[in-house]
């Protein structure tokens, strides 16, 4: 069994005549005024992945939750839609913003909505068709099936997981056959990455990390890294070392009170 080491967050250095944006842009898709942790779980995956090194994170999502975001952290760029919620009325738009970015993230705070459900299907058929490298996390895994997606990470917990393998009409042990150029991100007690041919785990992390927002942070980071490196099974592989790294140094220094936001703002401590 491979476990992943501190090794894997090894990256080049930045040349002295780098330019905003040769790091990547990533367009975060999430959001719902009917969830009212939305902002801070949209806010929380932008700051990840501005953190992880890429250079431009872009909120999409609806006003309210954009402007809530924006109030959040002045370094997100947000990109407003009227209305509560994703509906089919704002895909066309959203699949002509995406086209701008490097790395696409759907899933974070978009809620479960039939109009929204009918939204995400959409804007990952087509985004797919692009060729567009997506993370797609939280409820977008609930409305994919595993045979529409390709070029992705996913990551999925263990309920996810199998919500996912339903509506795909897959079994968890075939469903590698299916999963093509994507990698499957599992989170649990230790993290299985997996790809067509490649399986690593990661076994840092602890219980505390149930919390809240965390998952965000880790969607966050894995479409960071993706923008930088173009590599979706290693962005994966850093993304989940690196988060539960942060979590067991706060686990020893805060014990049970730590939340997401501090593993966003203590990733200096092991990603240098």
């Amino acid at each position: 069994m491979r476990y992943l080491t501190q090794s894997i967050l090894k990256m080049p250095k930045r040349k002295k005549a780098s330019h905003k944006g040769d790091f990547g842009t990533v367009m975060i898709i999430g959001g719902s005024a009917d969830f009212a942790g939305a902002p801070i779980l949209a806010a929380t995956a932008a700051k990840s992945v501005l953190r992880a090194g890429a250079d431009i994170a872009k909120l999409a999502a609806p006003a309210k939750v954009a402007w809530a975001a924006n109030a959040l952290s002045p370094d997100i760029i947000t990109k407003k839609y009227k209305g509560d919620y994703f509906t089919m009325r704002h895909s066309n738009d959203i699949i002509k913003e995406a086209r701008k970015a490097d790395v696409i993230q759907i899933g974070c705070g978009i809620g479960r909505k039939k109009e929204t459900m009918a939204f995400i299907k959409k804007v990952v058929k087509n985004l797919t068709r692009m060729k567009k490298p997506m993370v797609i996390d939280a409820d977008a895994l609930k409305a994919i099936r595993l045979q529409d997606v390709d070029n992705s990470i996913l990551t999925p917990h263990r309920k996810e997981f199998e919500i996912l393998l339903k509506n795909s009409r897959l079994k968890s042990d075939d469903y590698r056959k299916k999963l093509r150029n994507n990698v499957m991100l599992l989170k649990g007690p230790i993290d299985m990455i997996v790809s067509k041919d490649k399986i690593a785990y990661n076994s840092t992390g602890n219980p505390v990390m149930t919390k809240g927002g965390t998952g965000d942070v880790l969607a966050g980071l894995c479409a960071g890294f993706l923008a930088q490196t173009r590599d979706l099974f290693r962005s994966a592989c850093m993304a989940a070392y690196l988060n539960g790294k942060v979590g067991d140094y706060l686990l020893k220094k805060r014990g049970r009170t730590f939340i997401a936001s501090d593993i966003v703002e203590n990733l200096h401590l092991v990603l240098r």
